[in-house]
Parts: C-alpha cells; structure tokens; sequence
C-alpha cells in the first residue's frame, strides 16, 4: 500500500510542478485563476492522502474549509475579472 502511496503523491507533485508552471506562464488572467483553482484541488487531494496514510481524521475540516474557500475565491476572482472586462 505504500506503493500506491507514494505513486499518488508523485502523481499529484507532477501536477503541481505543471500547474506552477500554468500559473507563471497563463496568458490570460482566467487561466491565471483557473490554474490557482486546480492548485487548491491538489492541496485537497494532497491532504486526503495525507487522512489516508495516517488514518488521522483531524485534518478533515480543515481540508473542507481549503476546498470552500479555494471555490469561492475562484468564483469571484472569475466575476471580477468578467467585469473588468466589459468595462475595458
């Protein structure tokens, strides 16, 4: 089981280095914050994995609390960005 482990954190490290990169390289600001978004899915993941592994609960709320947050943000970083769009 560790194995698998292991595999899922190289998996989700890839896709971190891959989302950095996204991030830095975003031609838009949409891309920008999409890219954030799926950043926070991966602390998200990074973080069941994390539950998983240690078979330790506590960390649940604060892995819901990452996901509201990180979903509200974007939702409105795409609001503002629509905006400041059409008023260009």
């Amino acid at each position: 089981m560790n194995i698998v482990f292991a595999l899922v954190l190289g998996m989700l490290a890839a896709a971190a280095l891959i989302t950095v990169a996204r991030v830095l390289r975003g031609p838009g600001t949409l891309d920008r914050v999409a890219a954030l978004d799926v950043f926070v899915v991966l602390i998200v993941a990074a973080s069941a994995v994390y539950i998983a592994i240690y078979r330790d609960g506590s960390t649940i709320p604060l892995m819901a609390a990452v996901a509201l947050v990180g979903f509200v943000g974007s939702v409105t970083a795409a609001r503002l960005v629509e905006r400041w769009e059409r008023h260009r």
